[in-house]
């Protein structure tokens, strides 16, 4: 039974970017529906117009559903998340080099993080949490992952080089996301 997928990419980004297309094709060929994302503006982006994106795309939020986000796509998510009343249980969800802090080199971006979210809420809607970050990432500090992923009570994979998992960083595909989700869906 296939699941339904939605990739969130991040900041400055598209859904032609970095290992969202190829993500997209491997599990397309796994009987599963995925949706990349457009989100609105990536280069200057308004928190406000990035939830309406998520609220008018994601449909019937179930125990099928399953996330897997990059960057600014992560906090996003969480607040967006955290507004459904009632939060329905869900698949599981991947943050990507995850953020839910002010990160002082893109001020910009401090909308996102304002507002503390209410992680107990996201926890009890999916058992299935994971974040993944780089230790040489140079746009999101390691440590506020690693900070997300305890707020989260998540699953923490450690990568000693992986940068931001940029094109530029060498990530056109990102296999580890792969066998992740593969993983979590399998343990359903």
């Amino acid at each position: 039974m296939g699941k339904q997928v939605y990739i969130i990419h991040g900041y400055g980004a598209s859904p032609a970017n970095h290992w969202f297309p190829w993500l997209k094709e491997k599990l397309v060929e796994d009987d599963h529906q995925v949706s990349v994302l457009h989100m609105p503006n990536s280069s200057d982006p308004n928190r406000e117009e990035w939830l309406e994106t998520l609220a008018n795309h994601i449909k019937n939020l179930d125990n099928n559903t399953y996330f897997v986000t990059h960057s600014l796509g992560s906090i996003t998510l969480l607040n967006y998340l955290e507004q459904l009343n009632p939060l329905p249980n869900f698949g599981g969800l991947i943050l990507v080099s995850g953020f839910s802090e002010s990160l002082s080199i893109l001020p910009s971006l401090d909308p996102f993080t304002v507002k503390k979210v209410d992680y107990k809420k996201i926890i009890s809607a999916t058992s299935s949490r994971v974040v993944i970050a780089a230790k040489d990432d140079h746009i999101v500090p390691y440590q506020l992952s690693q900070n997300l992923s305890k707020q989260l009570d998540a699953s923490f994979f450690s990568i000693e080089k992986g940068g931001h998992f940029l094109e530029d960083d060498g990530f056109m595909t990102f296999p580890f996301v792969y066998d992740v989700l593969k993983n979590m869906i399998k343990t359903e």
